[in-house]
């Protein structure tokens, strides 16, 4: 598949590249992408809820009523969690959601999403750019340039563009990451994936090793 080679003008520079069939061009397979994306999801989660059993709530261990007789469930102390403020049963405790995934199968992830966006024709390729300082506006001309404005556009950009993605920070629905980065998850919540020509053979290296 061919893609034509953009300036930050939106200029078509008279370069092509091809992209990798053997990234770009495969099957897709959807349940690797299912699960790439749910131990992406699954990793960000912090892990900490926690409340407090009967023996760690501060009270006095005095058994109130007696056991039977009283009409009611039967409890002990004001501790109970029969009874309003007492601890909670079977509540959370802290834990690591964190899980893990084969190499293989990570890649097959990335590269059947980076399919799905080359067969919806959501690939750009432009000419490497940077900016010598942050600049929100500088960015977001770039964007209206390119046509992807209001897209939810993914920017994968050489790793040591640290301007480019501080330029993005402010601009809402845009994401910025380093090729060496680039997941399953941040492809497939995007509507165009857009690459400079490093990153992009960047990325192609990566999978194909």
């Amino acid at each position: 598949m061919e893609v034509k080679v953009l300036n930050i003008k939106g200029q078509e520079t008279g370069k092509t590249v091809s992209l990798n069939e053997q990234v770009f061009g495969i099957e897709p397979n959807d349940h690797v992408v299912y699960l790439a994306v749910k131990q992406y999801l699954a990793n960000q989660r912090q892990g900490t809820a926690k409340s407090k059993e009967r023996s760690e709530i501060s009270g006095s261990t005095k058994k109130l009523g007696r056991q039977k007789g009283g009409g009611g469930a039967r409890h002990g102390d004001i501790n109970s969690p029969l009874l309003r403020g007492g601890g909670r049963v079977f509540g959370p405790k802290p834990r690591d959601y964190a899980s893990k995934l084969n190499k293989k199968v990570k890649a097959l992830a990335r590269k059947s999403a980076l399919a799905y966006k080359a067969q919806e024709n959501a690939i750009v390729v432009v000419e490497n750019f940077a900016f010598e300082a942050p600049k929100t506006k500088a960015f977001i001309e770039v964007m209206n340039n390119i046509n992807v404005a209001g897209k939810k556009p993914l920017f994968v950009v050489s790793e040591n563009e640290k301007n480019v993605y501080l330029s993005s920070r402010n601009v809402q629905g845009v994401n910025v990451v380093p090729a060496n980065l680039m997941n399953t998850y941040n492809v497939m919540d995007s509507n165009v994936v857009v690459f400079t020509e490093t990153a992009l053979n960047t990325v192609e290296g990566i999978l194909t090793k």
